[in-house]
């Protein structure tokens, strides 16, 4: 089975600390505008939100590239990007349903999970990124709401 990357908002602080990994890996420079990964602040609410390719099982944003430098790998799972293909149409950044994709000087750019190895995730100092098998990342999260439900079954219990 493939891994995915996976989010969490609540732990995210908006450090972009995953941005700026991110972008000194793929450009060689600490620039989060050249980030492949970019967090989207709501400092107001105290909520934010790190938006990175999801890889979708359907890649919309395939879909309408006219040089085809977009592709789904299916033994990898990965979304592919051929960079040297890309025209700058930005057809894809309009056809992404998540804003995954961003422009990097004249060209689209991407998450391509840096070979299976993350870089963001290793920066991420508040666990707000995980890279893992499905199955472990949603054993993870089942056993967090079962015991939220236990948690509320005992307070009721308690109450009644």
């Amino acid at each position: 089975m493939n891994k995915v990357l996976v989010l969490d908002p609540a732990k995210c602080t908006g450090c972009r600390s995953c941005e700026v990994a991110c972008s000194t890996v793929k450009t060689g420079e600490a620039n989060p505008y050249a980030s492949r990964i970019r967090t989207v602040l709501f400092q107001d609410e105290g909520f934010f939100y790190p938006n990175v390719c999801l890889q979708c099982e359907t890649p919309y944003c395939a879909l309408p590239c006219p040089t085809r430098a977009l592709w789904k790998d299916r033994e990898t799972g990965l979304v592919e990007f051929a960079e040297e293909r890309c025209v700058g149409c930005k057809l894809c950044l309009v056809a992404c349903p998540f804003g995954a994709i961003s422009m990097v000087e004249t060209v689209s750019a991407k998450c391509d999970l840096c070979a299976g190895d993350p870089i963001c995730v290793k920066f991420c100092q508040f666990g707000a990124l995980s890279y893992g098998e499905p199955d472990e990342i949603s054993l993870g999260k089942r056993v967090v709401v079962a015991g939220q439900m236990k948690q509320a079954y005992l307070e009721q219990a308690r109450a009644g």
